[in-house]
């Protein structure tokens, strides 16, 4: 057999246009753009590039964009400073700290200073939380987009055999949590779970997301499986390949997403459907 092919690419094109119809019908409605601050730190280019990337696609939905390049030098308390005007701008709905930030930068502490209700990445405790809850809240774009793929493919999530395999607190941790409130059995695994190939290899769901190039071959997969490759890593030979290696899981499969053209163009849908989503409850 040979998988099924879970095209994030179109599925994402779609969105995007049923978000770009919601948001004219919304600014009619309310006479209120969406908006969403972007705030890139230093000039890193794969940074530039998914900036780049993220804010054509909220020009093409007809949100606006607020650009906040700064210098990669730009301190801490400075950077803190941009957050809070953001936080109290009632015309962002949506603020966006483009990872990794320089070293000299607590992570931690830039994300935790983003208001919740601004909070497009899903990243603040307060999210989280809600998260685990199952109450209302901005979820985690990368995760919310893989959810949304599996419901692509018309398969049922409630009742399956669901194998994360990597611990993020970005990906991983959400992915597992939203599985479990669609009714998955889930089993979240990570370096130093024992035989993991024996744990994938019961998954009905597999969702990779290790950071490890084409880790999950396919003697760890069980026949038709639905695998959702979260990875993207880029070989010596220049190729981009994802966690999974393609062509041997497409053999075992019942689903697969490709690396590029998978998860990569969801992430960036799910980010207009949280800013629109933040906008929403700012009128509300």
């Amino acid at each position: 057999m040979s998988a099924r092919c879970i095209d994030g690419k179109q599925l994402a094109k779609d969105i995007r246009e049923g978000v770009g119809a919601d948001v004219k019908a919304f600014v009619a409605g309310t006479g209120v753009r969406p908006g969403l601050a972007v705030v890139l730190v230093g000039d890193d280019p794969a940074s530039a590039v998914y900036v780049r990337n993220k804010k054509k696609a909220c020009d093409a939905a007809g949100l606006f964009v607020v650009d906040h390049p700064l210098p990669a030098a730009t301190p801490q308390a400075a950077l803190l400073d941009v957050i809070q005007r953001l936080n109290a701008d009632d015309a962002v709905h949506g603020i966006l700290v483009q990872l990794p930030l320089p070293a000299h930068i607590d992570s931690q502490v830039i994300l935790h200073a983003v208001s919740p209700d601004k909070d497009v990445d899903g990243f603040h405790p307060f999210n989280v939380g809600r998260l685990v809850e199952g109450a209302a809240g901005f979820v985690p774009c990368t995760p919310k987009g893989v959810i949304r793929m599996i419901e692509s493919t018309g398969e049922t999530i409630q009742g399956k055999q669901a194998v994360v395999v990597g611990r993020s607190n970005i990906v991983g941790k959400p992915a597992a949590m939203l599985l479990l409130h669609h009714h998955a059995t889930v089993t979240l695994c990570h370096s130093r779970t024992r035989d993991l190939p024996a744990v994938c290899r019961g998954a009905d769901i597999l969702v990779a997301a290790i950071g490890k190039p084409q880790f999950i071959t396919g003697d760890m997969v069980k026949d038709g499986a639905i695998v959702l490759d979260v990875g993207i890593n880029r070989l010596d030979d220049g190729r981009l390949v994802g966690d999974v290696h393609f062509e041997q899981v497409r053999e075992r499969a019942g689903w697969i997403s490709p690396v590029p053209g998978g998860v990569g163009p969801m992430t960036i849908a799910m980010l207009l459907v949280n800013t629109l989503e933040g906008a929403r409850r700012a009128v509300a």
